[in-house]
């Protein structure tokens, strides 16, 4: 099996793919101002549609990699039986937390679709194309929460002690 920083990982590539889709749209944005005198206005709404799709792929890997909030000074304190909880307790916390974000979102995709129609103002489309992507890619997030609570609850048993 190949270690875990070098097996194919397919949020890793969405989120580069789309990186390099805004600094390439961003960059002949730029471009265009300056050579042209000309802005496109729908760099602007695209770039900030995608910089959310990131933001959720890349609070899964935030979540994977212990970089979400925590108090350790506290937390080391507790005994074994308490830190599982705790790491079971604030998993479950947050995973509720983006399925509740999930539900709007959906909520909000509904709408778009059988009430409102609306299109974005730069380009015309739907604005349920902007709003899908966040229930789709929240998979990635609540994986996240799982292997960082799994690696946690891991080391707790491995640590041993009280």
């Amino acid at each position: 099996m190949a270690p875990p920083n070098q097996r194919f990982r397919i949020d890793h590539w969405i989120v580069a793919i789309l990186l390099f889709t805004m600094a390439s749209i961003a960059f002949v944005n730029i471009l265009s101002r300056y050579l042209f005198h000309f802005s496109f206005a729908a760099t602007e709404e695209i770039t900030i549609n995608l910089f959310v799709w990131v933001t959720v792929i890349g609070s899964g890997l935030a979540f994977e990699r212990g970089g979400q909030l925590g108090m350790m000074t506290l937390y080391n304190l507790f005994p074994k039986k308490f830190k599982k909880f705790v790491i079971v307790f604030s998993a479950a916390l947050s995973a509720v937390l983006f399925l509740l974000v999930d539900i709007y979102m959906i909520q909000a995709i509904y709408e778009e679709l059988t009430l409102f129609n609306a299109t974005s103002a730069a380009l015309g489309i739907p604005v349920w194309i902007y709003y899908i992507g966040v229930p789709i890619f929240s998979v990635f997030l609540f994986g996240g929460i799982y292997r960082d609570a799994t690696v946690k609850l891991d080391g707790i048993e491995r640590e041993g002690g009280n």
